[in-house]
């Protein structure tokens, strides 16, 4: 399976809302950090740190968050995605709509290490 493979999985089970799926591509020791600004910053560790820190606390603040996935570049372990999130805050109604790129680092069949950049500012705008 290439890198790109790996990380789709990721994207696709996301998406699905299949925690298990996702924790799946993720390395034992997986390092996944969140933007400095981002509501959830911070360096996550542990695939069940990954889904319990940010992707069940998004699914409880957002509804509908999706991560969609929409350009792949690849240099060896090194996978960077373009992507665009969209939402609607549940406290506010407000929609989400923003352009994202993630960096993923794949080893064997497993994510190793991610880190976002996001416009953090269009993030805080819809929570408040």
């Amino acid at each position: 399976m290439s890198a790109a493979d790996v990380v789709r999985r990721q994207y696709l089970a996301s998406a699905a809302g299949d925690l298990a799926a996702l924790r799946d591509t993720l390395a034992p020791d997986v390092e996944w950090t969140e933007m400095a600004g981002f509501p959830l910053a911070g360096t996550y560790r542990t695939p069940e740190g990954v889904t319990a820190n940010v992707m069940e606390k998004l699914a409880a603040d957002w509804d509908g968050w999706t991560a969609h996935d929409d350009s792949y570049v690849v240099d060896g372990e090194n996978v960077v995605v373009l992507a665009r999130y969209t939402a609607t805050n549940m406290a506010t109604g407000k929609a989400l709509n923003v352009r994202v790129a993630h960096h993923f680092v794949v080893r064997g069949d497993k994510i190793v290490r991610f880190e976002q950049f996001v416009d953090t500012a269009k993030v805080l705008a819809a929570m408040s």
